[in-house]
């Protein structure tokens, strides 16, 4: 033993019961959880509050990220038996406890002498000394962690416990939910905190479904949900419960695209019709400009053709156009939607493109303006970073008409831009944009204007059919000529010697090279262990960790690739500091840009031929294959080095079919095959809200989304709205409660 340490006066746990007496009330949903009278919640009130979790409403579907299945009780003579790593529980007394200093610095360890009736084991926690301010000598607990053997001792490596005094079990011997945690909050203060707010308001939260609808599916009632999703009695209660929540976020999901359609299908629309000459005009120049920069033999594909008749009907109807171009990067959706920006001008309206960045928005404003250079329709950008003077020219351009085409990011909204005659919209990369910003881009137009979405990130087929709700859709799965093929290779971390050779040889002929680290997730960060101590805010740990990992990997290249000048990216900085980085790239002052997938929207280089990606097998096929297309995009060869040292199977399939295939839209259904969980990446970039329960990578779940479509269509009226008495508690669900964010469709966020 290592110097045991003076003992500390014990703290108690808290107690698995709650100690209100008070009926369940309702009232208490809506109300701050500083103010809820939850035992200990003003207490936690900062710390929830950095995991999003604001009110008591908050709270109750602040839901497990997974399950322990702590149920079965042993005796300690029984554990003898028991596998190495096996998870069981026993009820035991605690004989001895004690501290000792281990010989790692800083890091003691609590150990505890335990027994029962049959025999003796130890417990021990490494670096956890509340331990020994929760435990005493004599006390009996439920205890329950993975054994270990040690010659002919058991030991419970870090287990969870909890006094065995009559209180509900919440921490040990039952189906134990581990959440989400963040710095100071340990797992045991948050499972009683949730343990009554259940008690308090859960049991008497409003069913907000039609009772015919949850008789129909059918689906347990809404306080049974919560209870069971929480504190499961066994896990077909908690399937039964996690069904019914997947579905009511599926059906907000579908009532706020149904609405939303049928509310467009109302609304009077601006008609946009332009002669057949000057429709041809347009086409005509958008061509000859693709010949001039791409290839003289250059032709619309008949992907773009198809995609342009599409879009020239739409403008020219009454009722306003949203339709939804995707396909790969470089599959000429840039082309299509200069074509409807130009027959928008060409009647005597404007077109505005919302572009997420600075850099890309002058860079659209540059390729459009190309583009449209033949029929002399002058293109106007409006960016946050424009001069004061050449703002306010913009400024006035826009509002007096002059701007037939405008093209800028968030600036596009403020207040003080005022549009003449808005008719057309169009949303780059329309996943980084939700429902509310793209309304705020429409309200400028003093009624609803045509609307054109674009994203690189094709959504997979079976997950399309049950999305797509409130969008018509153009797919450009055609490449246009002139497209380089770019050559895929597989490495591991060991065997880089030749693509950091091929990296000086690119730069020696004025290439340059990308070198992309995956973004560490919150769910990569250890948040939680035992009854313990989270170490940090998941989702700041998460982005620093990712911002740790691009600049200690761009110090390194600096130091092997040296002469060559090595750029870096990521989400922490600013993003005024990383489009001038990203600007320095284009420009050539970089040979190598280092950086989190913030490259994977980026400027257009041409000269950029190399795009390695580091533990590749921690992306998406489809995100994969959007970085790969940030190379290839000029005339030389290029290449694109996948590295990864995994060993798993589907790990190396996935990278396979990278590898193999080069159609975006067959990637995006390989992943959707391919992912064994986790968010489909395709689904993640859609624009949609993330969803907490509901996965259409499961075919059940896929099964729910169709049936909360047909239930969309029956509860909403032809103007879009849940019209009648009996709708008012799902109306004020979707508008207060839990699914509002989903019903308004808020897109997910995805820092990188």
């Amino acid at each position: 033993m290592v110097g045991a340490t003076t003992r500390r006066p014990p703290r108690r746990e808290p107690r698995g019961d709650t100690s209100a007496t008070a009926e369940p009330d309702a009232a208490l949903l809506p109300l701050p959880i500083g103010r809820s009278g939850l035992p200990g919640a003003s207490a936690l009130r900062r710390k929830l509050s950095r995991l999003g979790v604001g009110t008591v409403r908050d709270l109750l579907f602040h839901l497990p990220r997974r399950y322990d299945d702590l149920r079965e009780m042993r005796t300690l003579a029984a554990l003898r038996d028991a596998g190495d790593g096996e998870v069981a529980s026993a009820r035991v007394r605690v004989r001895e406890l004690r501290v000792e200093q281990t010989f790692r610095r800083r890091v003691q360890r609590t150990m505890a002498v335990l027994d029962d009736e049959t025999g003796e084991a130890e417990a021990i926690w490494f670096g956890r000394r509340f331990i020994e301010r929760r435990l005493s000598e004599g006390d009996r607990v439920v205890i329950s962690g993975r054994v270990k053997h040690r010659g002919w001792s058991i030991v419970f490596d870090n287990p969870e416990f909890q006094r065995d005094d009559g209180a509900a079990l919440l921490h040990a011997g039952r189906i134990v939910p581990v959440y989400r945690l963040t710095a100071g909050l340990t797992a045991a203060r948050l499972r009683v905190l949730i343990r009554n707010g259940i008690d308090r308001a859960g049991r008497a939260y409003p069913e907000y479904l039609p009772a015919p609808l949850l008789t129909g599916e059918p689906l347990v009632g809404i306080g049974e949900a919560i209870e069971e999703a929480h504190y499961p009695a066994s896990f077909e209660g908690r399937d039964a419960a996690l069904r019914r929540l997947a579905f009511d976020e599926l059906l907000a999901l579908q009532l706020g695209m149904v609405g939303r359609r049928r509310q467009r299908g109302q609304a009077q629309g601006l008609p946009i019709r332009v002669p057949d000459d000057t429709e041809a005009a347009a086409r005509a120049a958008i061509v000859a400009s693709l010949r001039a920069k791409v290839d003289p033999s250059v032709e619309l594909t008949d992907d773009q053709a198809r995609a342009m008749a599409d879009v020239r009907a739409d403008l020219g109807a009454t009722e306003p156009m949203l339709r939804l171009l995707q396909g790969d990067v470089g599959s000429g959706k840039t082309a299509v939607a200069a074509y409807a920006l130009a027959l928008t001008a060409s009647a005597g309206y404007q077109g505005a493109l919302l572009a997420p960045t600075d850099l890309l928005a002058r860079q659209h404003a540059e390729t459009v303006g190309a583009l449209l250079e033949g029929i002399n329709v002058p293109v106007t950008l409006l960016t946050g970073s424009l001069p004061g003077d050449a703002r306010r020219k913009a400024l006035d351009q826009i509002a007096d008409g002059r701007a037939g085409v405008v093209i800028g990011t968030h600036a596009l909204l403020q207040e003080g831009v005022a549009f003449a005659r808005l008719g057309l919209a169009v949303v780059d990369e329309q996943h980084r944009f939700g429902v509310e910003q793209r309304g705020q881009l429409e309200a400028k137009a003093g009624g609803t204007p045509h609307v054109l979405l674009m994203t690189a990130t094709p959504i997979p087929r079976t997950l399309g059919q049950a999305l797509y709700a409130d969008l018509d859709v153009s797919d450009l799965r055609d490449q246009p000529a002139g497209r380089v093929p770019i050559r895929t290779g597989i490495r591991t971390s060991a065997d880089l010697d030749g693509t950091w050779k091929r990296v000086r040889e690119e730069a020696a002929r004025g290439h340059r090279s990308f070198v992309v680290v995956p973004l560490i997730t919150e769910s990569d960060i250890d948040d939680t262990d035992a009854v313990g101590e989270a170490t940090d805010d998941p989702l700041s740990a998460a982005l620093a960790e990712s911002a740790v990992a691009a600049e200690s990997e761009a110090l390194r290249l600096r130091g092997l690739l040296a002469p060559l000048q090595v750029g870096l990216v990521h989400g922490r900085m600013k993003a005024a500091d990383r489009d001038g980085e990203m600007a320095r790239f284009r420009d050539g002052e970089l040979d190598v840009l280092v950086g989190t997938t913030v490259i994977e929207v980026g400027v257009d280089v041409p000269e950029a031929t190399m795009m390695i990606v580091e533990n590749a097998d921690r992306f998406g096929l489809a995100q994969l294959h959007q970085l790969r297309g940030r190379v290839g995009r000029g005339t030389a060869e290029s290449f694109c080095v996948l590295v990864s040292d995994s060993a798993d199977e589907t790990a190396r399939a996935r990278l396979n079919a990278v590898k193999e295939l080069r159609d975006g839209f067959a990637l995006a259904e390989a992943d959707f095959e391919l992912r064994r969980e986790g968010d489909v990446l395709g689904l993640a970039q859609s624009g949609l809200p993330r969803l907490r329960v509901a996965s259409l990578q499961r075919g059940d779940h896929r099964e729910l989304a169709v049936a909360a479509r047909r239930h969309a269509e029956e509860l909403l009226d032809s103007a879009g709205e849940l019209s009648g008495p009996d709708m008012e508690p799902l109306r004020d669900e979707l508008a207060h409660g839990w699914l509002q964010r989903i019903a308004a469709g808020e897109p997910a966020s995805s820092p990188a």
